[in-house]
């Protein structure tokens, strides 16, 4: 072994005793200048000679055996060669997270989050994201960014940006979250009510009171059977299908219906029909016909008949929403071939075809937004179309009446009260008469009150001569499974007579043990 070459071996002890893996010729690592501190070891002295690298015979020179640290390349010439390497870019000494700002030893990012000053637990524990770098007896903690002042324009939620609920700067946020909790009742009422610009009254939603409700446990093939076994033999059993249909809902009935002609290759209703007669007849008929069918059938018998019902186009077209009714004509169409809106077009004439025209064309705004300068514009409008000139415009009651949504309308109908000091109905029966009079009012007792308004046709009908039998089946059977509850109470309070009552003393037989039935009593 040449010692000139490798006078630091000579005699040394840290030399190994085994010279196996020396290379004769090989070149020797030498440090020329100190290595940075890296993982908490004392960089060797200048000039240090770690040794011999094994190498293969080629004599492409190989890494030198790990000592416990890393040698950076800038720091390395070949001894038995004149000429330095070409200088490379730095290289992070760590090989675990090389180049990593956190982890990474030479990082300047890990050297500004060393001296940070340590926190408390509480203070900890209010961070989102704490890190321990490297001592383990040193916390580290990086803290969230402060909220952004409400002025700028940058939202600082990356995930919801500039969302007015979901955006922690957003002021609509901060406003949501100081209004009061509300109960699950109070919720429901009023999640479908908004106000917009100055306050308006409170307005609720009509809670749904049934009298007629789905069953439970409902079976298609046990009632079907039930009903094949009441029509079987000579005369039916009418008590039985009166207590097996009245406890049905609409939509149960239709799958019965469909199970019996699966079962008996028959049609439900003409065997009903059969069997049965007079107003029971009819009620059951109504009772197995899919709701949005039967007010096509109602509308077309009310234009088509001997003369036109326009009571029936009043009550259908000005209580039933904007999607009921675009349902409805689609139906019509497929039943008659016909177009409703022409029907009845070709029925009407003068302002009240105007008028259902217009409501048959379902364009009434749903929204339930309220406006109180809107609602006084349109109350001084109603005003002026009346009170300021020879004649009424009936076509500015039209537009306002069709168009604005029902909280808007009760909105208008409290300025117009408030802007002439009588109610818009006295306008009404004083300015118009006719058709549109009564279509006029049932728009306006509708949106006031709608079960008032169902109390009011159903004291009509009961008490009206036989030919209105036919309005009271339709009554009861579309309103049993929605607000018949809340009618019986207005019409108690109205007429000072109990809904039950007046159908016992005007109707007989098991066409009013049914009726009784689909109202509650």
């Amino acid at each position: 072994m040449d010692h000139t070459l490798f006078p630091c071996c000579q005699d040394s002890p840290t030399h190994h005793p085994s010279s196996n893996w020396v290379v004769p010729n090989a070149p020797t690592l030498i440090h020329t200048t100190p290595l940075p501190p890296t993982l908490g070891f004392k960089p060797p002295s200048p000039g240090f000679n770690v040794g011999p690298l094994p190498q293969p015979y080629s004599g492409t020179p190989t890494r030198a055996p790990y000592l416990g640290f890393d040698v950076p390349e800038q720091n390395q010439f070949y001894a038995n060669n004149d000429t330095k390497p070409k200088r490379r870019l730095p290289s992070c000494p760590s090989p675990g997270y090389p180049n990593h700002p956190i982890f990474c030893p030479s990082s300047p990012r890990r050297a500004s989050l060393q001296s940070l000053p340590l926190r408390s637990k509480q203070e900890q524990n209010q961070t989102s994201h704490r890190k321990d770098i490297g001592n383990q007896n040193s916390s580290i903690t990086v803290t969230k960014p402060q909220r952004r002042s409400s002025s700028s324009n940058i939202c600082p939620s990356p995930i919801y940006p500039k969302l007015p609920i979901s955006c922690p700067g957003s002021p609509g946020r901060t406003s949501l979250q100081s209004l009061p909790l509300l109960s699950k009742d109070e919720h429901n009422q009023s999640s479908d009510l908004k106000d917009i610009g100055n306050p308006s009254p409170t307005i609720t939603v009509p809670k749904q009171s049934p009298t007629v409700i789905a069953a439970d446990h409902f079976n298609p093939r046990r009632d079907a059977e039930v009903l094949k076994k009441a029509m079987k033999g000579f005369g039916a059993h009418e008590n039985t299908i009166i207590k097996l249909l009245t406890k049905r809902s609409n939509a149960q009935r239709v799958e019965i219906a469909l199970k019996y002609k699966t079962l008996y290759g028959k049609n439900l209703t003409k065997e009903l029909k059969s069997e049965l007669s007079g107003s029971l007849e009819k009620t059951v008929v109504a009772l197995m016909t899919p709701l949005r069918q039967y007010y096509a059938k109602e509308l077309h018998n009310a234009i088509v008949g001997l003369g036109t019902d326009e009571a029936v186009l009043i009550e259908v077209l000005c209580t039933l929403p904007n999607t009921e009714i675009r349902a409805i004509s689609t139906i019509y169409h497929k039943i008659y071939n016909k177009n409703l809106e022409s029907d009845i077009k070709g029925d009407t004439s003068g302002d009240f075809r105007r008028f259902m025209v217009s409501l048959c064309s379902a364009g009434r705004d749903e929204s339930m937004v309220t406006n109180s300068a809107s609602a006084a514009e349109d109350a001084q409008a109603l005003y002026n179309a009346k009170e300021k000139r020879w004649g009424t415009d009936g076509s500015i009651f039209n537009m306002i009446l069709c168009e604005r949504n029902h909280a808007q309308l009760r909105l208008i109908f409290q300025e117009y009260r408030r802007l002439t000091g009588h109610d818009i109905e006295n306008t009404i029966n004083s300015e118009f008469s006719g058709d549109i009079q009564e279509g006029f009012l049932a728009v306006i007792r509708s949106i006031k009150n709608q079960q008032a308004f169902f109390a009011r046709r159903l004291y009509k009908s009961i008490k009206g001569l036989e030919a209105y039998d036919r309005d009271l089946i339709r009554l009861v059977v579309t309103r049993c499974e929605s607000d018949m509850g809340d009618i019986k109470r207005e019409y108690a309070a109205n007429y000072k007579q109990s809904l039950g009552d007046a159908i016992k003393a005007n109707t007989s037989g098991n066409y009013k043990r049914c009726l009784l039935a689909l109202v509650g009593e």
